[in-house]
This record gives structure tokens, sequence and C-alpha cells, in this order.
């Protein structure tokens, strides 16, 4: 069953298929808090070929803290962030899953860059906890 998606405006659609996702990963590094505006980003990572996104996008790649490149997906018209590419990833890709709502009952699996969460949150119970990317 393919998940179904879109940005903040609808003009740009995520569709991911498979049904293998167990859990999310929260990420808390400054990239991913950037472009989420908060203070976490919320994700699955997804193999590319079973990544289909239509509409205006636009990408912007920066140096991350691993040191590789990562490049940024987002809807070109809203702004809304979609995804996300990394060769630590191999053939999988990022996905924001805020912009799909049959994610948010998925367990939270994962914990990263658990070194820069905000003061205030804390580990969310049975997730792997991660200080930093290797």
């Amino acid at each position: 069953m393919p998940h179904s998606g879109s940005c903040l405006c609808g003009q740009t659609k995520i569709e991911v298929g498979g049904d293998s996702f167990t859990s999310q990963i929260v990420c808390h590094c400054t990239d991913c808090r950037q472009t989420s505006g908060s203070a976490f980003s919320t994700n699955i990572l997804a193999p590319q070929k079973n990544v289909t996104i239509s509409g205006p996008v636009k990408e912007y790649t920066i140096k991350a803290a691993s040191g590789n490149p990562v490049t940024r997906i987002f809807c070109g018209n809203c702004g809304s962030a979609i995804s996300h590419k990394s060769v630590f990833f191999g053939e999988a890709q990022a996905i924001q899953t805020g912009n799909f709502a049959d994610f948010s009952k998925l367990p939270i699996g994962t914990e990263l860059f658990v070194k820069d969460r905000w003061t205030g949150l804390g580990p969310i119970d049975g997730a792997a906890q991660v200080q930093a990317m290797p």
C-alpha cells in the first residue's frame, strides 16, 4: 500500500511505496531543526526507487556535520521540507513524515543527534539514542 502525502500548499505530492516501515526516526541535528522550523524532524528511510515526488520542488545541498553533502528537497512554492538525500543513506532517502497523515501512529524507533536535543525534551521511551552520526 503506498503512503501519500503533500506539502502545506498541496502542490508537491509525495508517494512512498511499501509497507515495511515499522518506526520513525527523530533527528535533533541543527540542519533538521532549521529545515523543520522546530526542535527536531521526523523521518523514515525509504528506498529511492519507491519514492515519487511530483510538483514544484527545489533542492539545496549543504555539507552536514558528518562531512557528507546532504541534498534537501522542498516544495518550490510553500517551502515545506519533503526529503533529503545523503551518501550515508545509500540507495535510500529520508522522507519527512509530517507531510503524511498515516505516519502519525508509527512509533519512534531512533533519535539521532541527541547531543543536540533541546533542554526540556526528554528521551522518547523505547527509542534508540544516538549521540551523533558516525
